[in-house]
C-alpha cells in the first residue's frame, strides 16, 4: 500500500484527537505572530502582502499566523482534516487562507516562481525522497526567496529502543531502504505513519543540488535535564531531533560566468 494514504489517515486520526501537532494558533500568538513563527529572526521584519507557501503544514497554526501578519497564505498538506482546521480557523478570524490538498512532493496545482517564502515544519520523513520536495519548492519559489523547514535527523531516526542501563540503541543502519520499521522507541515517532530516514547528504546537500544557497542551520534543542527515562526530552539529551535549516533560493538568471573550477581530493 502506498504510504500516501497511509499518512492520509494517520494525519486524519491526529487531527481528530486534537494532538500536539494540531493546537491552532491562540490569540495571543495571532497578536504577535511573526515572533510567534521566526524566534531566530530569519523572516523578513514584514510579511505584509508577501506570497507564503505554508508547506505540509495544515492544522490551523502557521497558516493562521501568517495571515494574522498580513501575508497571502497557500497550505498545503495531505490531510483534509488537518485542511479543515486552516479553513474554520481562517473563518472564525475572518482571514483569507487558500488551501490545495495534495502530497509535498507533487505541487502541480502551483505556478512557477509563485511565492516570496515557503514555511516547511517537520514533515519531510512521511516521503521516500526528499529531494523530490526540493525541487517542487525550488519550482515555486520566485529567485531569492526563502524556504525555511525542519527536519528529523538521520540518528533520531535510527533510535529503535532503549536498553536496560537506560541508554538509546542505535538499531537501524544508517543507509536504511525504504520505510522504517516498527520500533519499541515511539519518542519522535507518528503512531500510524509511514516515515522514512533521510541522511545528511540528502537533507542539506540534496538543498544545495536544488539551487539553495544555505544561510543558516540550527538544531532546535528538545533536552530536559530533569525528564524522566523515557520521556521525550529525556532522549533529547543524547540525540537532537530536529534540523531546522533556513535556504534562500539562487537567482541564477543573472551569472554569465562559467564556473570556476574547484579542486577536490
Amino acid at each position: 500500500m502506498s504510504h500516501l494514504p497511509i499518512n492520509r489517515s494517520a494525519w486524519n486520526r491526529l487531527a481528530e484527537v486534537r494532538s500536539q501537532f494540531t493546537k491552532v494558533a491562540t490569540d495571543d500568538e495571532c497578536r504577535a505572530p511573526l515572533q510567534t513563527l521566526d524566534s531566530r529572526g530569519w523572516l523578513p521584519a514584514s510579511v505584509e502582502g508577501k506570497q507564503v507557501l505554508c508547506l505540509a503544514s495544515g492544522g490551523g497554526w502557521q497558516s493562521i499566523l501568517y495571515a494574522s501578519a498580513g501575508a497571502q497564505v497557500t497550505v498545503v498538506d495531505l490531510s483534509n482534516k488537518m485542511l479543515q482546521l486552516d479553513e474554520q480557523e481562517a473563518r472564525r478570524r475572518g482571514l483569507r487562507v487558500r488551501i490545495v490538498e495534495t502530497s509535498m512532493d507533487d505541487l502541480s496545482e502551483l505556478r512557477d516562481a509563485q511565492f516570496d517564502i515557503v514555511h516547511q515544519p517537520v514533515s519531510t520523513c512521511y516521503v521516500p525522497d526528499v529531494e523530490a520536495v526540493y525541487r517542487e519548492v525550488a519550482r515555486v519559489l520566485r529567485p531569492g526567496g526563502l524556504y525555511i523547514s525542519q527536519h528529523k535527523t538521520p540518528t533520531s531516526l535510527q533510535i529503535t529502543s532503549r536498553d536496560q542501563q537506560n541508554q538509546y540503541v542505535i538499531g537501524l543502519e544508517y543507509y536504511q531502504q525504504g520505510a522504517l520499521p516498527k520500533a519499541d522507541d515511539r519518542s519522535y515517532r507518528e503512531e500510524g505513519a509511514t516515515e522514512y530516514l533521510h541522511r545528511w547528504d540528502q537533507l542539506v546537500g540534496g538543498l544545495c543540488r536544488q539551487g539553495f544557497v544555505i544561510e543558516d542551520l540550527r538544531e532546535p534543542m528538545r533536552a530536559d535535564p530533569s525528564a524522566p527515562v523515557g520521556h521525550f526530552r529525556h532522549r533529547g539529551r543524547f540525540v537532537a531531533p530536529y534540523v531546522r535549516i533556513k535556504a534562500r533560493r539562487i537567482d541564477n538568471s543573472t551569472n554569465t560566468e562559467s564556473p570556476s573550477a574547484i579542486w577536490v581530493p
